[in-house]
């Protein structure tokens, strides 16, 4: 599997209780590698797809960390360093009580500067399926590069998913733009939030039935409600979440979308896909970040 998309630095900072403007909020703060599209390759490979490839743009700061990084992880690492970039940078303010919700400050630096000349038809040579990351949609460099890609997949037969990845850069760009450049892919994985934006409709059912009538498989990630599974205009699949304690719900969409795919590309029936990754992204808020353990 090639996994396009984002590699961000992570910078979780979890604290209780709302923030206190003007003075202190004691928060306990790490930094680890991040990024929806690198975590979705990390999340693959430690669910067992054998051969997963990540291409990204990063800076010259962190290049040679997050090769590291995605090695540790069982990921091919194809970075591309951008002379003038830093690599990205995320700050996840996490509220450690029950809820464990994150909220995002993303300067996306390098990440967003992937573009066509980055691509070679080359790179789907031995793939048996492309995903891209939602947040190549939400730059021009970036948008192009998707443009190629997708030309190049069909050329070849190789199937394509695509995760939205951010309800609020979605709605920057625009649902119908997103809609467009996406346009002949095989698998959709909208969050509840996003599926709901992409659609106008406020049920998250009637969502992906609706994204179904336009995209084979609609797979919408419902947090600790679980998944639905849409296509041919219809649900045909509801799967429960798994159980957890959440400590960080950073990257549990990312989990379920690369444990998701993984069983998907082995052969695994939808159903069963997306209760592998109901189980990854249970496994993955009760983790601080949003990659997997390692064997380090």
């Amino acid at each position: 599997m090639l996994v396009v998309g984002d590699v961000v630095t992570d910078v979780v900072a979890r604290h209780r209780g709302p923030l206190a403007a003007g003075t202190d909020t004691v928060a306990a703060i790490r930094t680890v590698p991040g990024g929806a599209g690198a975590n979705v390759a990390c999340w693959a490979a430690f669910e067992g797809c054998g051969d997963v490839r990540l291409l990204g743009r990063v800076g010259a700061d962190a290049a040679e960390w997050h090769e590291r990084e995605l090695l540790a992880s069982g990921v091919r690492p194809l970075l591309v360093t951008d002379p003038e970039a830093p690599t990205g940078t995320v700050i996840s303010l996490v509220d450690s009580g029950a809820s464990a919700e994150r909220t995002f400050l993303t300067d996306s630096g390098a990440s967003l500067r992937l573009c066509p000349q980055d691509w070679s038809p080359g790179l789907l040579d031995g793939v048996g399926r492309l995903h891209l990351s939602g947040y190549l949609f939400f730059s021009e460099p970036s948008r192009a590069l998707v443009s190629v890609a997708l030309e190049s997949a069909r050329a070849r037969g190789v199937p394509v998913s695509v995760d939205p990845a951010s309800a609020g850069f979605l709605a920057a760009v625009g649902v119908d733009r997103f809609l467009y450049l996406s346009a002949g892919v095989d698998v959709l994985l909208p969050s509840r939030d996003e599926a709901c934006l992409l659609t106008g409709l406020p049920d998250p059912a009637d969502a992906a039935a609706k994204l179904s009538r336009h995209v084979p498989l609609v797979v919408v990630k419902q947090g600790g409600t679980g998944a639905l599974l849409a296509w041919s205009g219809s649900v045909r699949a509801r799967v429960p979440a798994g159980p957890a304690t959440p400590r960080d719900t950073t990257g549990a969409g990312d989990a379920f979308t690369g444990a998701f795919l993984a069983a998907l590309l082995a052969g695994t029936a939808p159903e069963e896909a997306a209760a592998a990754g109901c189980g990854a992204g249970a496994r993955a808020v009760e983790l601080i970040g949003g990659r997997p353990p390692t064997s380090r």
